[in-house]
This record gives C-alpha cells, sequence and structure tokens, in this order.
C-alpha cells in the first residue's frame, strides 16, 4: 500500500497545510489569560492542545520540540514559516536525550521551550519526562497552559488525544497556570504537580472565561 505522506510529497503537503490554517488565521482570536512575567519558561500543555503555541507571546523566543516523522516534518515546516523555533526529536531513548539536549541548550541561550507532556502517543494525560528534566537540569520554572472557547467552532476532534482546533471564527482563551518551580522536588511529584494543575485549568475553564469576556480580552488584544 502507498502512503499517502511519504518523502517526495511532504513539502507540498505542507504548503497546502500552511495556506489552510493561514485562511483559519484569520478568524482565529487568542487571548492571553494571567500570563506570567517571566523573560523565559517552559510551557507545557495537552497533546490535545498543541495548538494553543500559536497564542503565546514572544514566538521568536519559542522553541518547539516536534517528532522526527513525516508528519512531523510537516508540522515543523508550518511552525517554521509561522516564525517559531523548531528542535527535533523522538520518544526513543537516542532520540530523547538528543532533543533534551537540543532544548537544553535553547534554555541556557535565555529561550522558552513549549512540549506536549503526554504525546506523540500517549498515554492520555499521563506527564513523560521530557519537561521535568528540561526543569531540574535549567532551572527554568514550569508554566502550564490549557486553551478554551465555548464557541461552537472550537471542536474536539475523534482522535486519541481529543484534538482541540478552532473551524471557522473562533474566540479562544489561552488559560495559564502559576509558575512551577523543580526545586528539589522529585520527578513524580513534579509529574503529579503538572498534571493537577493542567487538569485543574480545564475544570475552571468556563470560569475563567466569562472573566476574560468581562474583560474585554478580545478587544484589547485588538
Amino acid at each position: 500500500m502507498v502512503r499517502l505522506i511519504n518523502r517526495n510529497n511532504v513539502p507540498t503537503i505542507a504548503s497546502v497545510v500552511y495556506r489552510i490554517l493561514k485562511v483559519q488565521e484569520c478568524m482565529t482570536f487568542i487571548a492571553n489569560y494571567n500570563h506570567p512575567a517571566l523573560e523565559q519558561c517552559i510551557y507545557v500543555m495537552w497533546h490535545a492542545n498543541q495548538f494553543l503555541v500559536h497564542g503565546i507571546p514572544n514566538r521568536p523566543n519559542l522553541n518547539i520540540l516536534i517528532s522526527n516523522s513525516l508528519d512531523g516534518q510537516i508540522v515543523a515546516t508550518v511552525c517554521e514559516k509561522w516564525g517559531f523555533k523548531v528542535k527535533r526529536g523522538s520518544s526513543g531513548n537516542k532520540g530523547a536525550v538528543s532533543s533534551t539536549l537540543q532544548l537544553i541548550n535553547s534554555l541556557k541561550e535565555g529561550q522558552s521551550v513549549a512540549i506536549m507532556v503526554d504525546g506523540p502517543r500517549g498515554p492520555f494525560h499521563k506527564v513523560k519526562k521530557g519537561a521535568l528534566v528540561l526543569a531540574k537540569e535549567s532551572g527554568i520554572p514550569i508554566v502550564p497552559v490549557h486553551w478554551y472557547s465555548e464557541q461552537k467552532t472550537f471542536r474536539r476532534l475523534p482522535s486519541w488525544d481529543k484534538m482541540a482546533s478552532p473551524i471557522g471564527p473562533c474566540k479562544i482563551l489561552n488559560i495559564y497556570g502559576e509558575p512551577i518551580y523543580a526545586n528539589d522536588k522529585t520527578e513524580q511529584e513534579l509529574a503529579e504537580e503538572i498534571e493537577s494543575t493542567l487538569l485543574n485549568l480545564e475544570k475552571r475553564e468556563k470560569e475563567f472565561y466569562k472573566k476574560a469576556v468581562e474583560q474585554k480580552l478580545w478587544s484589547k488584544k485588538k
């Protein structure tokens, strides 16, 4: 069976995907709620909410870890076109070490990092080791992020991670948790804190969205 995605057509597919997303970008309005006043941090989110990186401020300073797969090459190409810094890696031992070293170097250079902590294949809503190692090695704080919209054009797709994406005009809120510092915490303690914070942001998403509407955050953004 011929793969729909292969090395020969990746550039073409990436170009088409980018054009489609550029159209969606014109109809997508992301406001930030409780964004921390930090020069740099390690943003963490569930794999389902990976598109929220589009609303994180200071895009040229943000490194995104993307898998070495062909699918990942499409995502990486689109992210680079949007102005993000891209690091490639895999979940295998050798690939994980390489990508971790790349991200640590980026943190040492004063940049920020974004990681989907339960990706790319799950388990669903279980924090993997990558962000924990980065926080412990660098001392840079972790900032959990969740996004949400009450509008019907904000949809959850039928994928393993329940991917969230706007499809049409949509006002979305990026909701930031308080910074988490590794300090002397064990990896398990750190993972549990990240998980509980992300789940709590999701639990309170409607409350935060209501406050954002009252504060007219999208009007201020314009």
